[in-house]
């Protein structure tokens, strides 16, 4: 979850299940509104910022997909829906309509804790890399990469020597920080299949790259290994705005 405790709007009708839902986002440090209609949802959303919606498809009034079709063409919160009746048919309009997730009831609250997170991570994660693209310089606790240069200074400002295949790796973590990023995913965004490379390569190149960024290489905190994921990028990365040209 994001540092801050996320606010996520509740909208459902039902009493007993809004409570619920309400309850234990509350005691899983969440911030949380409720509302039983689209009417106050609006409301709502117009007078808080809002980090997350779930919205149950059976509503009094509009109902959920209607709201999230209209929510979908002026925002990008994410909607988790939420159904009684958990037909494929309901599931495929909800994401459709642009719906995030999709939950049909009963279910178990740790769940819907865990897809909020898993959510939240996937947005956060579009985010930075949303503000990474583009950018030509990024920052992460005092190093610097250029992608134009195609350099890597350390905090002193020392240029530091690297292969082009390490360079690229590094780059690639740095543009999604925070991801598990699978050694398959990495080979895709580094290499390309066609190279004839192998997942191996990539732990060497990590174990290389460690080498040259963390503090302790057999204590890796930046670049950590994921137990039968692959690899995550741990620290923030900023982007180095480009002088005006004015």
């Amino acid at each position: 979850m994001a540092q801050t405790s996320p606010h996520i709007l509740v909208v459902e009708d039902d009493r007993e299940t809004r409570t619920l839902i309400a309850k234990y986002l509350r005691n899983n440090s969440c911030n949380v509104t409720t509302a039983t209609d689209g009417r106050e949802m609006t409301k709502i959303m117009g007078d808080h910022r809002v980090d997350l919606l779930i919205l149950d498809v059976m509503l009094p009034g509009e109902d959920g997909l209607t709201l999230c079709r209209k929510l979908r063409a002026e925002s990008q919160v994410p909607i988790i829906m939420l159904t009684a009746r958990g037909e494929d048919v309901d599931r495929i309009l909800g994401l459709e309509m642009g719906a995030d997730d999709y939950l049909p009831k009963p279910f178990n609250p740790r769940e819907l804790l865990a897809r909020i997170n898993a959510v939240l991570r996937r947005q956060a994660a579009a985010m930075t890399a949303s503000a990474t693209e583009g950018a030509s310089t990024l920052t992460f606790l005092g190093w610097r990469i250029d992608f134009r240069l195609r350099e890597l200074r350390n905090p002193e400002g020392a240029r530091v020597a690297m292969t082009s295949a390490e360079f690229d790796l590094l780059r690639t973590f740095c543009e999604r920080p925070g991801r598990v990023l699978s050694r398959d995913s990495l080979l895709d965004l580094t290499q390309g299949r066609s190279s004839g490379s192998f997942e191996r390569s990539i732990d060497v190149l990590v174990s290389r790259i460690r080498r040259k960024i963390e503090p302790d290489p057999q204590e890796a905190t930046m670049i950590k290994t994921v137990r039968s994921g692959g690899y995550m990028f741990t620290p923030v990365v900023e982007v180095v705005p480009t002088p005006s040209s004015h």
